[in-house]
């Protein structure tokens, strides 16, 4: 059975959408059947592979508004192994169509259970907020990434979100676990980036991943070309980190 992992924060700019695209690709190139669920009305993980949201005939709107099955609303990607439900700016209007749902928190739940056999991984790519559909994300998510910028700012915001993680687990989703704090956008040049990360291992200890994402510019450009960085540039460092993540993450849940 697939695991389910959020990648949340709902601090803007620290990195879910880069994390989602290249973990995803890295992790369908060590042999793992992936899923992306992009459920940002952004659309950056959709148009971050070369998808043009306009183009898609059904995105995750449809199935969270109009009870879409997720199995056929998959479309293919770039790299083997790896499948991506997309999003459409529409989805920002499903918040409020989805209040007058019965178990409206649980509505992505029961669309991911009936396909989370077919993947090892799937990855929902949440929007910067704590609303309705990052709430359904993390009910239906047996874990959350937490990407966590290498800036002053970074820690700030992190007790609000581990509070509504702490409201999920006891009112909608018991077993959701904290799969890692993720350093992104780090520099080892720099003091306080190593004081962050400091920090974040004084206060979470294992709960951090070894593995941190550097400043990269080809992480920066790879989605300009509609390609994960392990495509665009399987040398680079942002390519090689997401590798390493993707390897720690694998180890983690054998």
């Amino acid at each position: 059975m697939g695991k389910i992992i959020a990648i949340a924060n709902q601090k803007g700019g620290v990195g879910k959408t880069t994390t989602t695209i290249n973990l995803a690709a890295s992790l369908a190139m060590e042999g793992k059947r992936v899923l992306i669920v992009d459920a940002d009305p952004q659309a950056n993980a959709t148009s971050g592979y070369g998808i043009d949201p306009r183009s898609i005939s059904s995105s995750i709107y449809e199935c969270l508004v109009d009870n879409y099955p997720v199995r056929g609303t998959e479309v293919s990607t770039c790299v083997d192994n790896l499948k991506l439900v997309g999003s459409r700016i529409d989805l920002a209007g499903a918040e409020l169509e989805l209040i007058s749902k019965p178990d409206r928190e649980r509505v992505l739940y029961h669309l991911l259970n009936d396909i989370r056999n077919d993947y090892d991984f799937i990855l929902i790519d949440c929007s910067p907020s704590l609303g309705l559909i990052t709430v359904n994300a993390l009910t239906a998510a047996n874990s959350v990434i937490i990407p966590v910028q290498a800036e002053y700012f970074a820690l700030e915001g992190i007790s609000k979100l581990l509070n509504t993680i702490r409201i999920i687990k006891s009112k909608l989703n018991p077993s959701l676990e904290i799969e890692g704090f993720l350093l992104t956008m780090y520099d080892a040049r720099l003091r306080l980036a190593n004081q962050i990360y400091e920090e974040l291992k004084t206060h979470f200890g294992d709960m951090v991943f070894n593995t941190v994402i550097p400043r990269n510019i080809k992480l920066s450009e790879a989605p300009s070309h509609g390609l994960p960085a392990i495509l665009y540039d399987p040398e680079s460092r942002g390519a090689t980190s997401h590798v390493m993540l993707a390897k720690e993450i694998i180890s983690k849940n054998k």
